[in-house]
C-alpha cells in the first residue's frame, strides 16, 4: 500500500499525489515483467489528506486490506498512522521521512536520513565556503531542532556558530527575516540558508529584493524546501534560488542512475502529469518500490506476509538500489542508535548547486553526516 496527500483537501495543503501514481506505475511495469519474483505486485493507494484523521484512515485500510507492507509513503502524522501497523505487524518501507515517528518506530524502515541527514549535511555543505552562516527556520520546537543540527555541524567543521533567525511558518512576506540575515551573513563570504519548507519561494523573494547590488551573499536550502520544479516555475536560471548551494537525499536528477526510472514513467505512467521524476516524493517511492522487490526475491518463498517481509528486513537482508542510496540495511547493527533517531540507517546525503536554472552536482559521490547526527542527539 501507498499512501500520500493529494492536495485537494483545501489550498495550502501539501500535494505528493506523484508518489501514489508511481507507485501504481511500479506496478504495472514490474506485473508486465513477471511481477515480484513471479509475485503479482497489487498496489493500493490511500489519499493521506495531509491530516491527522487522514493518515489513521489510511493505516485502518492497510490492515483491512491485509497489506503486507505500506511503502513509499508521505505523511505527517505519524502519531496517527504508526500505531495502526504496529498493532498490525505491517512494516513501513521507505516513507518519505516527514514524521518523527519513522526514524523510532520498530515497524519502521527508512531509506533516507529524513530531514535531520539533511540540515546535518547543510551544514557540512556550507562550511567549505561560507565563513559566516544565518540558518532562516521555523519559530517553532521543530525549528529548533534544525538550528541545533546546523549549530553541531559547522561547529564540527570549525566554523562561527550561525546566527539564529526565526520566521513564521506561513507568512505573506520575509523582509524583516531576510534583513536580519543578510546584516548577520555580511556582504563578503557570507550565506543564508532558509528550511522554511513551503515558505522557502517567498523568503528568497524577500531576500532577493533586499540583497545589496555589491557583495555576494551565497544562498542554500534543503531538498523538500527547494526542488526542480520550484526553479523551474520560479524562473529556472534567472529563479531567485540561480547559485544556491541545495542538500539532498539521493544523485542529482539528471544522474544516469535514474534513467531506468524514467524509462519505466514514459512507459507506464500514461501521461500522467502527477509524475514528476525530478520530484523527491516520486523518487523515494521509486527507491521504496525497489526496496520491496529486492526483499521479495531474496525471501524467495511461495506466499509473501507482512511478518516474512519484517523478519528479512530485521535480519540485515542486504538492499541494492542501484546507487541511488548505500546498500541498505535494517538490521541491528546496521541503524545509527543515536537517542534522537534510532531508525536510521542511511546517514548518507548529496550536495548539489543551481546552476542555468538546473540542479547539478556540487560535490561527486555521497557524503556521510553519521558524526554530526550523533553529536547533535547526544549533545542535543
Amino acid at each position: 500500500m501507498t499512501w500520500a496527500p493529494g492536495g485537494a483537501t483545501e489550498p495550502g495543503t501539501v500535494n505528493m499525489a506523484g508518489m501514489t501514481a508511481m507507485a501504481r506505475t511500479y506496478a504495472r511495469w514490474v506485473n508486465n515483467s513477471g511481477g515480484l519474483d513471479g509475485h503479482k505486485l497489487r498496489v493500493v493507494t490511500c489519499d493521506e489528506q495531509d491530516t491527522s484523521i487522514g493518515a489513521a484512515n489510511c493505516a485502518r485500510l492497510a490492515v483491512k486490506e491485509q497489506a503486507v507492507a505500506v511503502v513509499g509513503s508521505y505523511s505527517r502524522h505519524g502519531s496517527s498512522f504508526m500505531a495502526p501497523l504496529e498493532t498490525a505487524g505491517i512494516p513501513y518501507i521507505g516513507g518519505y521521512g516527514a514524521s518523527v515517528e519513522e526514524f523510532s518506530s520498530y515497524v519502521s524502515y527508512p531509506v533516507n536520513g529524513g530531514q535531520p541527514a539533511l540540515l546535518a549535511g547543510n551544514a557540512q555543505q556550507l562550511a567549505r565556503s561560507c565563513e559566516r552562516v544565518s540558518v532562516v527556520r521555523p519559530d517553532t520546537l521543530a525549528g529548533d531542532g534544525q538550528a541545533w543540527l546546523l549549530k553541531t555541524g559547522l561547529a564540527e567543521a570549525r566554523r562561527p556558530e550561525p546566527a539564529d533567525i526565526r520566521a513564521a511558518e506561513s507568512a505573506t512576506s520575509y523582509d524583516e527575516a531576510a534583513g536580519r540575515a543578510l546584516q548577520a551573513a555580511g556582504t563578503s563570504g557570507g550565506c543564508v540558508t532558509s528550511v522554511l519548507g513551503e515558505g522557502t519561494e517567498t523568503f528568497f523573494d524577500s531576500f532577493r529584493r533586499l540583497e545589496p547590488s555589491s557583495g555576494s551573499v551565497g544562498t542554500s536550502s534543503v531538498l523538500g524546501s527547494v526542488g526542480q520544479s520550484l526553479i523551474d516555475s520560479t524562473g529556472g536560471r534567472k529563479s531567485p534560488f540561480e547559485g544556491a548551494y541545495i542538500t539532498g537525499w539521493y544523485p542529482e536528477s539528471g544522474d544516469a542512475r535514474w534513467d531506468r526510472m524514467r524509462e519505466v514513467i514514459r512507459k507506464h505512467a500514461f501521461g500522467d502529469n502527477r509524475i514528476d521524476p525530478d520530484d523527491t516524493g516520486v523518487q523515494t517511492t521509486w527507491i521504496a518500490y525497489t526496496a520491496l522487490n529486492e526483499l521479495v526475491k531474496a525471501i524467495d518463498a511461495p506466499q509473501i506476509t507482512a511478518w516474512k517481509l519484517t523478519s528479512a528486513l530485521n535480519h540485515g537482508t542486504p538492499v541494492d538500489t542501484g546507487g541511488l542510496t548505500p546498500v541498505l540495511r535494517w538490521g541491528f547493527k546496521d541503524m545509527l542508535g543515536s537517542s534522537a533517531y534510532p531508525r536510521v540507517v542511511n546517514t548518507r546525503v548529496t550536495f548539489q548547486v543551481v546552476r542555468d536554472g538546473r540542479l547539478v552536482a556540487d560535490k561527486k559521490g555521497f557524503v556521510d553526516v553519521t558524526k554530526t547526527l550523533s553529536d547533535a542527539s547526544a549533545k542535543g
